[in-house]
């Protein structure tokens, strides 16, 4: 692969990537105006393809998952949230996030979400998603909570496709505008919403525009976790359509899932020119990813290992939430407009 495009001197990230700025503004408090009136209630909103009716506005919201609780931030409804869960990993995620003010201003109550922690906030809603709080397993799902008398909103990244438990019904920025759309009307700021979704919209187009055209596109591999088995994302999570949209091509973009387990087998054979780190800020961090990857056997192969052509972007930047924009706009520079 010694002719094969980014031939480059490699750029070594080894730390994470701050994704702030215009992907991922903030919106005024919502004292500012833009109340939900009573009078527009019952409301009923479309979530992972059912009807949802919401007869008030939610007046105490229990968030699971750093990307679910900024996108609340990003619309200016901390205070109608009685609480975020958050495990320790992403609330060290907090220190990339534009919104760590509201981080600090709204209480943090377990590492982990179930029905004690949520009853214990007295919630009247739960805002999550399949693997990002929701689990049959753990019998922490929207059907119970419904049955004890508390609302909930299924994060659309996180829809399940109707084949077994795989996830995503929708391109992952499709999903985001869903979500900021529905959350707008259920606490009645619609043209708050709006304003984000034209600002996100503006921020991808703008990244995309500057692709070159007529050049072949970078083959990237999400590497997310995993040394016996690769985690990574296929076609349903936002990574793969920030991938995409930054005038790459994601290997695995033919899988319909979102985040799921692959095979090495497959990572070496499609031979990617890049490698994107999911940088969980906790844990195994972005180094010991690099070293594990320059040091495991089958991938010495591997152009992108070969020519240590590795990037980093935060675990919030990955999945869906208000960074997804931002990270479009930085995978697309260093893809294509970083000195080579």
């Amino acid at each position: 692969m010694s002719t094969r495009l980014l031939r480059r001197t490699a750029l070594l990230i080894t730390g994470m990537t701050l994704i702030t700025g215009c992907g991922a503004r903030i919106a005024p408090d919502p004292g500012s105006g833009g109340a939900a009136n009573a009078a527009d209630f019952p409301i009923t909103v479309t979530n992972c393809g059912r009807p949802r009716t919401f007869h008030e506005p939610p007046q105490r919201v229990v968030t699971n998952d750093i990307g679910i609780t900024e996108l609340m931030f990003a619309l200016g409804l901390q205070d109608r949230m009685a609480g975020y869960v958050l495990s320790d990993g992403q609330r060290r995620g907090v220190e990339s996030s534009p919104f760590r003010e509201r981080f600090e201003q709204v209480p943090h109550l377990a590492e982990e979400i179930n029905k004690e922690v949520v009853r214990a906030a007295n919630a009247d809603t739960v805002f999550a998603g399949w693997k990002y709080g929701f689990s049959e397993t753990e019998r922490f799902t929207p059907r119970r909570l419904d049955r004890a008398g508390i609302d909930s909103y299924v994060l659309t990244e996180s829809c399940r496709s109707g084949s077994g438990e795989k996830r995503g019904i929708m391109p992952p920025l499709q999903a985001l505008h869903t979500d900021l759309r529905n959350l707008g009307r259920i606490f009645g700021v619609p043209e708050r919403a709006e304003e984000l979704i034209s600002r996100y919209e503006r921020t991808v187009a703008e990244a995309h525009a500057s692709v070159p055209q007529g050049r072949p596109r970078p083959e990237v591999f999400l590497y997310d976790s995993g040394t016996s088995q690769p985690v990574t994302s296929g076609n349903g999570g936002a990574a793969s359509q920030i991938i995409a949209k930054a005038g790459g091509h994601n290997i695995f973009a033919d899988l319909d899932d979102s985040w799921t387990g692959v095979s090495w087998e497959a990572v070496v054979r499609a031979d990617p020119d890049v490698i994107l780190i999911n940088d969980y800020g906790a844990g195994k961090t972005v180094q010991d990813k690099i070293d594990f990857l320059t040091s495991y056997p089958p991938l010495q192969r591997v152009d992108a290992v070969r020519e240590r052509r590795f990037f980093a972007l935060p675990y919030a930047a990955l999945v869906e939430g208000p960074r997804n924009p931002s990270a479009v706009r930085t995978f697309t520079d260093y893809l294509w407009h970083r000195s080579k």
